[in-house]
């Protein structure tokens, strides 16, 4: 197993693509890219459920990839899912299905994020500069905009419009006629109207665009002569009328259009030609960088400390105005007891720590919004917030520990978690607990504790003294007991 390659997958709604790379040198060397056609989008049913048929589709692919995988370290893999598995509702049935299946997690992140990993896929594979950029990647069930400089977005939208869900709408039974195109151009600016003005009024230099229907879009231009190298709005309307004149999917015939794109196509290039005509963009440069190498890059910078949701945090403390001393007391000691406890509670992947340390630096976000019941207040903004590097499953595990981190828990919190935290969440929310409980008076000054824990019970150990000299971390302790007992844990001090 070599520890330095690395592996990105995105489960799109259209596709599915893996890249794998090695990091040598500090540059990333691409060994090998495996795509997969899956088309999820097309398998949502009409109640929004992943059919039986789709999903065994997805599962095959997944099967292939986890073989490709065997030699990546485990750590060094990050599998993303986009929009149908935000919008399936058997989604949870599927997931543990499908790592199963590739044998790693599976993140699903929104469409913030997923526009952030785009932008961040197509800065590192072009010149970086120093100019605004409008960023346009239509996916198969949604299509991601974003301006930005650099490495560094500005403003990021995702709209629910892609390649497949237009397609399988509005060129029903695979017929391409002039009304169609029509109708699918109609709901696409329909869809766009709330952001022309927020992103024409910020303004860009370049327009670059990503994914498949771009790329066979400019593959298509090149081959007929119909654009050198960039992409037109006049460009795009020679595309449409011949695909018109077609009339049916099936009868496509047009060069420099793969054949596996012909089920999509038509509906990602009614997106397009909206685009241009709600952007008034003049011309568009294809990107091969996309979200699975924005993934891949950003993997690295985890691995390199350079991970965003640091900053993430570090923002939304900021944002909500919390107390950093009283943030830090509690981290460090909620650190302190994990390290004691990790081995009988069984939280020993780093993970687990990283999670606990930013729970323990937001836990007080709700008082921006109201002391009573700030608990809630704080696990409803992290749940709901836009969270760059974060995906749904991990703002989950906020939402949960946050809401527990005083009075009642209640196990079905934790239930409802990813298998991977599901276990052990209520651990982490012990651990946060009691690093609160030991600073309620908000002082730098804390006992020295000896931990001792198998599953069902905790002990703690003050020094001589302590407790009979703080009557009130003592009461804090005995209700604290009931509290724990309500969740199976025994707890003597």
């Amino acid at each position: 197993m070599t520890q330095n390659m690395f592996a990105a997958i995105d489960l799109g709604s259209n596709s599915f693509h893996m890249v794998i790379a090695s990091l040598e040198n500090g540059e990333l060397k691409v060994i090998d890219r495996i795509k997969e056609m899956v088309r999820l989008a097309d398998g949502l049913d009409e109640t929004e459920m992943l059919t039986e048929k789709v999903m065994k589709k997805a599962l095959q692919a997944l099967s292939r990839f986890g073989e490709r995988l065997r030699h990546v370290p485990q750590k060094n893999v990050r599998v993303v899912g986009t929009n149908t598995l935000r919008k399936a509702k058997n989604s949870r049935q599927f997931l543990k299905k499908a790592i199963a299946s590739l044998g790693h997690d599976i993140e699903i992140v929104a469409g913030q994020e997923e526009a952030r990993l785009v932008y961040f896929g197509v800065a590192n594979s072009i010149d970086s500069g120093n100019e605004k950029r409008l960023v346009i990647d239509i996916g198969g069930g949604s299509t991601e905009l974003i301006i930005g400089t650099g490495f560094d977005p500005i403003m990021r939208e995702s709209k629910y419009m892609g390649c497949v869900n237009f397609t399988k709408k509005y060129f029903e039974k695979g017929i391409i006629s002039e009304e169609n195109f029509r109708n699918a151009e109609i709901a696409a600016k329909q869809e766009l109207r709330s952001s022309v003005g927020k992103f024409t009024s910020l303004g860009w230099v370049d327009v670059i665009g990503a994914s498949g229907t771009i790329k066979s879009t400019q593959n298509i231009l090149d081959i007929n002569g119909w654009g050198k190298q960039e992409i037109t709005l006049k460009g795009l309307k020679s595309i449409r009328s011949a695909l018109i004149f077609s009339g049916k999917i099936k009868k496509i015939q047009l060069e420099g259009l793969s054949p596996d794109r012909y089920p999509v196509y038509c509906g990602g290039l009614a997106i397009l030609i909206s685009l241009f005509e709600s952007l008034k963009i003049e011309k568009m440069t294809a990107s091969d960088g996309a979200m699975r190498e924005g993934i891949l890059y950003d993997l690295i910078g985890r691995h390199e400390n350079r991970d965003i949701r640091d900053n993430t945090i570090d923002v939304l403390m900021a944002r909500h105005q919390v107390d950093v001393p009283q943030a830090e007391r509690v981290k460090k000691t909620a650190e302190d007891i994990f390290e004691k406890l990790k081995g009988p509670w069984q939280l020993d992947e780093k993970r687990f720590l990283r999670i606990l340390r930013w729970s323990a630096k937001i836990h007080e976000i709700g008082l921006s919004i109201a002391h009573s019941n700030f608990h809630k207040h704080g696990s409803y903004l992290v749940e709901n917030s836009d969270l760059p590097g974060f995906s749904r499953q991990e703002q989950k595990v906020f939402w949960a520990l946050i809401r527990s981190h005083r009075r009642r828990i209640k196990p079905h919190r934790f239930i409802d978690l990813s298998s991977s935290y599901a276990s052990v969440g209520i651990y982490l929310a012990v651990i946060l607990r009691l690093a609160v409980l030991l600073h309620r008076s908000r002082e730098d000054a804390r006992p020295l504790i000896e931990c001792s824990a198998d599953p069902t019970h905790l002990k703690l150990k003050f020094p001589s003294g302590f407790l009979k000299a703080n009557p009130l971390t003592k009461a804090d302790l005995e209700n604290e007991k009931n509290y724990l007992e309500e969740v199976g844990i025994s707890f003597s001090y």
